[in-house]
């Protein structure tokens, strides 16, 4: 890979981290509101129903959810830029055979090829990308 394509995936890399960045605030700022009367638009903070009370829990459930699976990418992120500053980006963290060009496209973040990703989800390691299935 030569040096411009590395630049070029360290520019991709730190403008996602920076869209990804200003997300985790909104999404913060959703998840850290409060489930009650006040987050439903109510003047007191009894809901008008169950259903009204159930359902900011839910957003605020999903919202949680977001924001953990967003802090995952950005650490993801972070790894790639420092895989980047030695050298190592676009070789398989597993294998050491180089990640394809369309994968590294889609996946710039990504640790491992294919295989390895989906051997690392069936084995169970966590260790995976997001991406994959």
């Amino acid at each position: 890979m030569t040096q411009t394509e590395v630049d070029r995936y360290r520019d991709k890399l730190l403008a996602l981290a920076r869209r990804i960045a200003a997300d985790v605030s909104d999404l913060s700022n959703e998840a850290l509101r409060r489930t009650d009367g006040e987050a439903s638009g109510n003047l007191s903070n009894t809901p008008l129903h169950l259903a009204d009370l159930g359902t900011d829990t839910f957003e605020q459930e999903v919202s949680l959810s977001l924001l953990e699976n967003q802090d995952q990418t950005l650490e993801a992120i972070k790894a790639a830029v420092d895989r980047i500053e030695k050298g190592t980006f676009g070789r398989c963290s597993g294998c050491h055979k180089e990640i394809p060009r369309e994968r590294l496209q889609a996946v710039p973040f990504t640790a491992f090829c294919i295989e390895c990703a989906r051997s690392n989800e069936t084995a169970g390691l966590g260790l995976g990308d997001p991406d994959v299935s």
